[in-house]
């Protein structure tokens, strides 16, 4: 096995070893924090089902922050959609045959790149030139636009200034899937977007890229307006109650 192809090959398992890892303990961790108050943010729904549409409206329509800020809302929501359909299009290396879905999705997630560009040139602008979000703004709130702005724009240039041999990279990504390891193209712009990504698989489970999971487990948006009907009881102070320890 060429250096190159073992040096990826080894980083891509690590990385895809430490983000499942990485999720896994912060879903946990998340599972077991305690919500000892009934704080729904309202007007909340009164009952599961009510739950489970506002989290749904939450993930696809992003809907408290288009009532919070329609221009944030506008771009945040372009570079999320544009995402999505990057990575739905990305399925065509993961799979053979192609799934007939992914094939259709083809099209649109060619140009995606370009909306994934804007969304995110406008959310970084908003960074560095809006004063009370600058104020906020840490170094890993920038480290996290740059590294998905370099990893899109390596991902276009591919396409669009110097094609890489997508039949040899699908070759090596099929054998990643059935540990037999195919050579990976020597082309600088992939091996950059490669780095890049798995990069970002590393930092993952441990920046502000997991409020997509954890909006899940968010108290303000999990929990019904139900405080009448039931009374809102931690599991500890529960025990507390009962005499335990």
């Amino acid at each position: 096995m060429a250096v190159l192809t073992a040096i990826f090959t080894a980083g891509f398992y690590a990385a895809t070893a430490w983000l499942v890892y990485g999720l896994a303990r912060k879903i946990v961790q998340y599972w077991r924090t305690p919500a000892p108050l009934k704080i729904p943010t309202m007007p909340a729904p009164l009952n599961t089902g009510g739950v489970a549409m506002r989290l749904a409206r939450e993930v696809v329509l992003f809907e408290s922050l288009f009532k919070s800020n329609k221009w944030i809302w506008l771009f945040g929501w372009m570079f999320h959609v544009a995402l999505l359909l990057a990575m739905l299009r990305h399925l065509r290396y993961f799979t053979e045959p192609v799934w007939t879905w992914v094939v259709l999705v083809q099209p649109f997630g060619t140009y995606a790149g370009f909306a994934m560009l804007a969304g995110l040139g406008a959310l970084w602008f908003r960074r560095i030139f809006v004063e009370r979000i600058r104020y906020i703004s840490g170094p890993s709130d920038h480290l996290m636009l740059v590294l998905l702005l370099a990893i899109t724009a390596s991902g276009l240039a591919m396409r669009y200034v110097a094609r890489t041999d997508i039949v040899a990279l699908k070759s090596f990504i099929l054998g990643l899937i059935r540990f037999d390891w195919q050579p990976m193209p020597a082309d600088p712009i992939l091996m950059a977007h490669l780095a890049l990504v798995i990069a970002l698989m590393a930092v993952f489970p441990f920046s502000k890229l997991l409020h997509a999971p954890g909006l899940f487990f968010s108290p303000g948006r999990n929990q019904a307006d139900s405080a009448r009907e039931k009374r809102h009881l931690a599991p500890w102070a529960a025990k507390l109650e009962a005499g335990g320890e």
